[in-house]
Formats: C-alpha cells, structure tokens, sequence
C-alpha cells in the first residue's frame, strides 16, 4: 500500500464532496429536533429527492429545474410526516421508519416504471449540476479547490450551518422554535402556536433533504441508482445526536462522517477490501457517537459546543 498519497488536496475535495449531502439533511433533522419532532425519515426523504432530481433533470434537460423538482417531491412527502406526527399525533419514529420503507419502494418502482430499467439509471439527457469556481480562492493549495470549487447547492450547504447558528440563537424566530420543543405550553401562553412552527419545521426539512439528494444524484454523480442515499440519511439522525442538535456540533460531526467515507475510498483504492472501506463512516460515527457520550456527562462535549 502505498501510504504516502494517502493525504493531498483531492481527500479535501472529496471530503467535502461526502459532506454536503449528509450536512443539508442534518440541518433540516436539526431545526425538526428543535421544534420537538424526531425526525428519522432523512433517508427516505434524500431518496426520494435523488430521484425526483434525475427525473426532472431527464424530463426538462436542466439540472437547477431538476433540484426544484426534487425540492417539491421531498417536501410534498415530508407533508405526510408532518399532518402524522403534528395534526394526528402519531409517532413520529413510527412514521419515519414508514416513509424510509416507501422511499426505497416507490423510487425502485418508478424507475422500472418510467425509465424500464433496474440497478442504475444512466442517460445523456441527464444534466448535472456544474461547480462554479472562485477566481483566487480556487487557487489556494488544498483548501481552495475543496471549499471554492463547488455547485451551488454545495456553497449553500456551508451558508446555511452560519445562517442557522444566528437564526436559532440570536433572532426571535429561532426562540421561538427552541421554545416550542422545550416548553410548547408555555409558548403557547405567549401567543405562540406550536402547531404551525413543527409543521414549518419538517417543510423546511423536506427541502433540505431535496437539496440534499439532488447534490448525491447531479452534483457529486449524474445517475440515479436504486437505495443511493445508502445509509447518509441515518448518518444524518446520528450527526443531529452527535452534535445535540447544535448547527456547530452537528456540522463537525458531518465533517467526521465525510472524512471516514473519503479516506474510505482513498484507502481502497490502495488494496483495502472494499467491505471495509465501505463500512469505515458507519463505524467511525459510531466510534465517536460513544465517545461523545461519555464525555457528555462529564460536560465537557457540551461546553465546547455552547
């Protein structure tokens, strides 16, 4: 194996690459966490904006057409959660786990249906989402073309940890929604309705979560394969845990995941078997999700988080 190629530039690209995905679903499992709903169908919500996202790239040749389509799916979808777990009172985890199931099902059964193939659905029509590069930045050794060379579903991913960090803790309207997941009796009291923050809450999820399949399917590749998301949703639910549903942690514990997967990939490709290379995010996460808990209870994860 030869080690000394291990770490350059291109892991950073990569490593971010792997991010952005899991990053822009956890943001949205994060503002649903806040508002008091549990939100574990990131994974059946990415899928399904995987493939609303070639779907509509395919019917329309443009790929930012494909990305509001996919926006529209994922949100159309987290409305069921959203009525279940909000208007009716029904589990959410229960709900969740539903929709995860019906992710994998309908987005396996329309592609036999509209696209009479199975596996993997690859076609010149598809058009993908093209980076935009900043002049000078672009050009810093290692760091410029990982962080200034992306699409900009990409460079909105990272806009949004800093917009969601001041959102949640500096303006009324992140009070408020903290407020309606911690004590939603006594923001109602204060003429706030519950109701109509969750409901907003697990929207704005469904768009992130759109967002974030329409980057896997025409950002980081242009196809759409059955069960693509593989897993990054979870990853998703685990980030929003690791970083306790705080814009900062939650960003370092995608960054964590995206690591794993990229030095993953770099390391099988130096002859590690691929089973477990494959494996090393889900192990690393959860490595770390039993660290953090432990030094949880101390404070100290805590305190450098707050």
């Amino acid at each position: 194996m030869n080690w000394s190629n291990l770490i350059d530039g291109e892991l950073f690209a990569s490593v971010v690459r792997a991010l952005i995905p899991v990053l822009l679903a956890a943001l949205g499992g994060l503002i649903c966490e806040r508002a008091g709903v549990f939100n574990i169908a990131l994974e059946g919500l990415m899928l399904i904006g995987c493939f609303a996202a070639v779907a509509g790239s395919y019917a329309t040749g443009s790929g930012y057409l494909g990305v509001l389509i996919a926006v529209a799916a994922s949100v159309a979808v987290s409305a069921v959660l959203a009525y279940g777990s909000v208007t009716r009172r029904a589990d959410p985890i229960v709900l969740g786990v539903a929709l995860n199931i019906f992710g994998v099902g309908v987005t396996g059964f329309l592609l036999v249906a509209f696209f009479h193939v199975r596996g993997v659905f690859q076609n010149p029509k598809i058009i993908g989402l093209g980076t935009v590069r900043i002049p000078l930045l672009a050009d810093i050794p290692w760091v410029g073309p990982a962080l200034f060379n992306l699409t900009l579903i990409g460079y909105l991913a990272l806009i949004l940890v800093i917009v969601t960090q001041l959102v949640m803790f500096r303006y009324p309207l992140g009070l408020r929604l903290r407020g309606v997941g911690e004590r939603p009796t006594a923001a109602s009291t204060l003429g706030v309705n519950p109701n109509r923050y969750r409901y907003g809450a697990v929207l704005i999820s469904g768009v992130l979560c759109g967002l974030a399949g329409a980057q896997l399917a025409l950002g980081n590749v242009v196809q759409f394969s059955e069960n693509m998301s593989a897993g990054r949703g979870w990853i998703a639910v685990v980030a929003v845990m690791l970083g306790r549903a705080h814009p900062i942690g939650t960003f370092g514990a995608c960054v964590l995941f995206g690591f794993a997967e990229a030095f993953g990939f770099r390391l099988q490709g130096n002859g590690l078997p691929a089973q477990i290379t494959d494996a090393a995010p889900y192990v690393v996460t959860l490595i770390a999700l039993i660290i953090a808990r432990k030094y949880f209870k101390r404070g100290i994860v805590s305190a450098v988080i707050e």
